[in-house]
């Protein structure tokens, strides 16, 4: 596995976690479809939450979650679409959030999770 995307599973891992110990119910990781992959879907209550996850070994190049761009948050919507088009899941309410990561090497790594971020 390639080093950068060992580090992007990592992350996705990571944040899997917190959103467990949240109390979020993880329904999915991962998923592809031929227009792309969403990284997270999970319930809270009566809410779908699809999570983008963003991991990085350092903010030098910005805070992970800044690299969720206007055209990447327009793809996460269209991916949600296709995601409940093909699953049996129903809620009042659907939410973009992104978790960002921070794992560098030697240091404790920190999650944030930025709800209805997108």
């Amino acid at each position: 596995m390639h080093p950068k995307d060992a580090l992007g599973a990592h992350g996705e891992d990571l944040a899997a976690a917190h959103l467990v110990e949240a109390g979020l119910k993880v329904l999915d990781r991962n998923w592809r479809c031929p227009i792309g992959e969403l990284d997270i879907v999970a319930r809270e209550g009566n809410t779908l939450v699809f999570c983008e996850v963003k991991t990085r070994r350092s903010n030098a190049f910005g805070d992970p979650a800044e690299a969720v761009t206007w055209r990447k948050a327009r793809k996460l919507r269209q991916l949600a679409g296709q995601w409940l088009s093909e699953h049996d899941e129903h809620a009042r309410e659907v939410r973009f959030d992104v978790v960002a990561v921070l794992a560098g090497v030697g240091q404790p790594a920190t999650v944030r999770h930025l709800r209805a971020a997108l």
